[in-house]
């Protein structure tokens, strides 16, 4: 898996984009190593953007759940943005778009962060 971050809004927002399958291999715990990495350098606002993500099992959803709960515990936010339809329907039939900040597009999503602000 090739996992790409970036960083927008002057810095603010955080943005990775895993690629291909998460499937509970070196490609999640790649996900995980980069999130404990964010958090531990002070990122409080992560996007994860699963656009480019064709597939995810149970390990990989508990990697986003932990990212999630990890950030909330501590002040940050964990948005997911650009689902594809049979992820997002994971998330609606398991109730995670309960849980999670679900967005249709990375914009709206790296946008959502300044409107909490206001």
């Amino acid at each position: 898996m090739a996992l790409k971050v970036s960083k927008l809004a002057d810095g603010e927002v955080t943005v990775a984009e895993p690629k291909g399958e998460l499937i509970g291999g070196d490609e999640t715990d790649e996900l995980r190593s980069e999130i404990t990495r964010l958090y531990t350098e002070g990122n409080r606002k992560l996007v994860i953007d699963l656009g480019k993500t064709t597939y995810l099992n149970s390990t990989a959803i508990g990697v986003l759940i932990w990212a999630h709960t990890h950030y909330a515990k501590n002040g940050g936010e964990v948005k997911l943005a650009n689902l594809n339809k049979n992820i997002k329907n994971i998330f609606v039939i398991t109730k995670l778009t309960m849980v999670f900040d679900v967005r249709d597009t990375q914009l709206d999503a790296v946008a959502s962060f300044s409107k909490l602000q206001k």
